[in-house]
């Protein structure tokens, strides 16, 4: 399979310079080259695969041979080594729970499984590679996690100073080793322009080799794809017509859902769920995609103005706006809202849903009054451990907090305060 730059068509690459390079030297997302096609059957006789053959079988295509069966089938092994169960929470409304890996939240999938790229592609090069990663909350801990200890792999956290909650917090500042932190005194976005910009910057690249963790990687991006086929295999049965509702910041999770529809996975529908940071929500209505500035929510992971991966939305549909009206909706939330649904949910159907998975639930609601014969899947993406400090107060004394994260909360933060400057952050890596 070959990866070319969404700037430039001519720019193509291999699945493993895609993975180190993370974005192309053009600025460019790469995207597959081709689109397979799974088997029918395949999809037919789902229930009848563990849930590592299926990932497995969705991945293969877009890898080819530049990875050995072997090694790939023991890398989606060791990245499906958790549950995805799915919860009823009422009538026709389910809950897909993608919280219950190492670090609860649902980006354990794409940080394990580019971790387990990237040691394979590393395996006998003497030179490290230094991953960058920029994250608004969740992305952190998982690429911690992911890549602690990865022989030859240094990883650069960049998170917004303040605006993640305490346990993601400890999740990406504890863990030492080969894991650095940088707090930087703006927002997500300015995180993120400051990682694409050292890319592109010469005197970075002769002192460090960089690649991405973030959800522009396409080994980040397309194993996201797992969840959805392992959802539609425990919902099939009973419930084939269904519409997936995602929580949406980078687009980089609905994205890949809507990957896995275009290679054969039967979904009906796809609504994206955001809070106040409504740049694609506006674009749906009016055609402008207009992004300002990143505003604070209680549903900090998805505080994003400007999202990467929705360019490759639109390439899924030759960015012709009518044709992805047909599949994809946007919605738009306030924190009031969010806080609302969160006591609501809890007090009427005792589900706790995360301030995320709250988002996802109303936009969820919001669609299903207008197509009531659809079942509805909503993604709950965290566990709402992870942001017990901003819960509303109705249940924050109800949220279960996991026994693996105790002692998280003993231990000792370690990260840099940088600016929100370019030249700062330039500094510190040129050390």
């Amino acid at each position: 399979m070959q990866y070319y730059s969404l700037q430039d068509p001519q720019h193509k690459a291999s699945f493993e310079t895609a993975v180190i390079q993370g974005i192309a030297p053009d600025k460019g997302l790469y995207f597959p080259e081709q689109i397979p096609s799974l088997d029918p059957e395949f999809i037919t006789h789902l229930h009848t695969y563990t849930d590592q053959e299926i990932g497995y079988e969705v991945i293969r295509p877009f890898i080819g041979d530049e990875i050995p069966e072997a090694a790939l089938k023991k890398i989606v092994n060791d990245t499906l080594h958790f549950p995805f169960p799915i919860q009823k929470v009422t009538g026709h409304t389910y809950a897909l729970e993608l919280f219950h890996g190492p670090t609860l939240a649902f980006k354990d999938v794409g940080a394990r499984f580019m971790a387990g790229c990237l040691g394979y592609f590393r395996r006998s090069s003497n030179r490290p590679v230094t991953v960058l990663v920029a994250t608004s909350g969740d992305t952190g801990g998982a690429v911690a996690s992911g890549f602690y200890n990865v022989p030859g792999v240094d990883v650069v956290i960049l998170y917004p100073s303040k605006k993640v909650s305490t346990l993601q917090e400890k999740q990406l500042t504890t863990l030492g080793g080969n894991i650095r932190a940088l707090e930087v005194q703006g927002t997500f976005d300015d995180c993120q322009r400051m990682v694409k910009s050292a890319f592109l910057d010469a005197d970075i690249q002769s002192h460090r080799q960089l690649t991405s963790a973030n959800s522009i990687n396409v080994a980040r991006w397309l194993p996201q794809m797992f969840y959805y086929f392992l959802a539609y295999k425990q919902m099939k049965a009973a419930h084939p017509r269904l519409v997936f509702a995602v929580p949406s910041g980078n687009f980089g999770n609905i994205c890949a859902g809507m990957m896995a529809a275009a290679i054969g996975l039967p979904v009906s529908h796809f609504v994206a769920a955001t809070n106040i940071n409504d740049t694609v929500p506006r674009f749906m209505q009016n055609g402008q995609y207009e992004p300002g500035k990143a505003v604070p929510t209680l549903s900090n992971a998805m505080d994003v103005a400007d999202p990467s991966n929705f360019v490759r939305v639109l390439q899924l549909f030759g960015n012709s706006l009518p044709a992805l009206k047909e599949k994809f909706t946007a919605y738009a939330y306030t924190d009031k809202d969010t806080a609302r649904t969160m006591e609501q949910v809890w007090k009427e159907h005792h589900y706790m849903l995360d301030p995320h998975g709250a988002v996802g639930y109303l936009g969820l609601q919001q669609f299903l009054a207008e197509a009531p014969e659809l079942t509805g899947v909503f993604l709950e993406t965290a566990h709402p451990v992870k942001f017990e400090d901003t819960a509303p107060k109705a249940v924050r004394d109800e949220i279960h907090t996991p026994p693996r994260v105790m002692s998280l909360y003993g231990k000792e933060k370690n990260a840099t305060l940088l600016p929100a400057d370019y030249d700062a952050f330039k500094n510190w890596l040129m050390r």
